[in-house]
């Protein structure tokens, strides 16, 4: 899945924030189009919108959306703060570095949360995070990957400069890892159910022991939310259904997504146990500031990964990158 499988969203956190913040706001002008185009890149929390699209549920909701595929996540990143999109679909972490730089952008709805599609993988003779001091691990540096293992030692009473970081693409880091080449790897699915089934590593610690840590949106511009409110309205509500219709209708929610990325259905039945995908309700808790996992509350563990790394100068204020009326108003009866 490009969304994680090469070195873009799930990679790239360093180039996609470059990007971004290399981007002049004055220049920025959202398209005159009538419709709301969306970015989408190759993650299952975000090919779940052709669902939307596919079984009409925008146009049930008067919503006209033009969905915009993007091979590389990286340029999807930009094409939203270019004005190029009125909407992307992007990682909470990607939208901290256009905030705190000021590109007036809001998050209005959460897609999904990585819940296991993200781990640390480590050889048998590694019992425990004790053991993992002084070792060698492979993961894709300042990516999503990278940010597991910084959250995984925090937990477990390790620093960064514990274990020694050889980068490499994730599935360069996989086959380091299945060569014995490295100790442990941080990669995704598909990589680690490969190397679970070899029986050379096992999961010492995954992205679902990260509540909130790894959300997937829906960002707007600003202006977009001003001028096509309705229509972003229209898509949340479109979401929901589509929400249902995953877990009501697996089979065909992975048919439909699978011919999207150009993989079979029985391959990509992977990725869907490791996803949690939002509904109404786990979306006004991310959306409240008092929530433990909420996004305003989750954004200074992230924004402290990126910092660390020199990823942003300073951190941003997330609240003002939230917006939760649209949610409100796509909730009403």
């Amino acid at each position: 899945m490009t969304r994680f499988s090469t070195p873009t969203r799930a990679a790239a956190w360093r180039r996609a924030i470059v990007a971004v913040l290399a981007i002049a706001l004055g220049g920025a002008s959202v398209t005159a189009l009538a419709e709301v185009r969306v970015g989408v890149s190759d993650w299952t929390g975000w090919v779940a919108w052709y669902i939307a699209e596919q079984k009409g549920f925008f146009k049930k909701y008067g919503a006209d959306v033009k969905l915009v595929w993007f091979a590389n996540y990286s340029d999807s990143i930009s094409a939203l703060s270019t004005g190029q999109l009125d909407a992307n679909s992007q990682t909470w972490s990607d939208t901290l570095g256009p905030l705190a730089k000021g590109i007036p952008l809001k998050a209005i709805l959460v897609n999904d949360n990585s819940a296991g599609n993200d781990a640390l993988l480590v050889s048998p003779k590694i019992k425990s995070f004790a053991d993992l001091k002084g070792r060698t691990i492979a993961l894709e540096q300042y990516s999503v990957s990278h940010f597991v293992l910084y959250t995984a030692l925090a937990k477990n009473g390790l620093k960064p400069t514990d274990v020694k970081v050889v980068n490499l693409a994730a599935g360069d880091a996989a086959a380091a890892f299945m060569g014995g080449r490295v100790d442990a790897a941080v990669v995704w699915n598909p990589w680690i159910s490969q190397i679970e089934n070899s029986g050379k590593g096992r999961a010492l610690f995954t992205s679902k022991e990260m509540p909130g840590l790894i959300p997937d949106l829906l960002v707007a511009q600003d202006k977009a939310i001003r001028t096509k409110r309705k229509d972003l309205v229209g898509m949340l509500r479109a979401w929901f259904d589509t929400e249902a219709f995953i877990r009501q209708n697996p089979d065909e929610a992975i048919r439909i997504m699978s011919k999207v990325v150009g993989l079979k259905p029985a391959d990509y039945k992977v990725f869907l146990p490791g996803t949690r995908f939002f509904d109404a309700a786990a979306n006004r808790d991310a959306f409240d500031p008092k929530s433990a996992a909420g996004l305003v509350t989750v954004a200074p563990v992230i924004g402290g990964f990126l910092a660390a790394n020199k990823l942003i100068d300073k951190q941003p204020d997330a609240a003002s990158g939230v917006d939760g009326s649209l949610l409100d108003e796509a909730l009403k009866k």
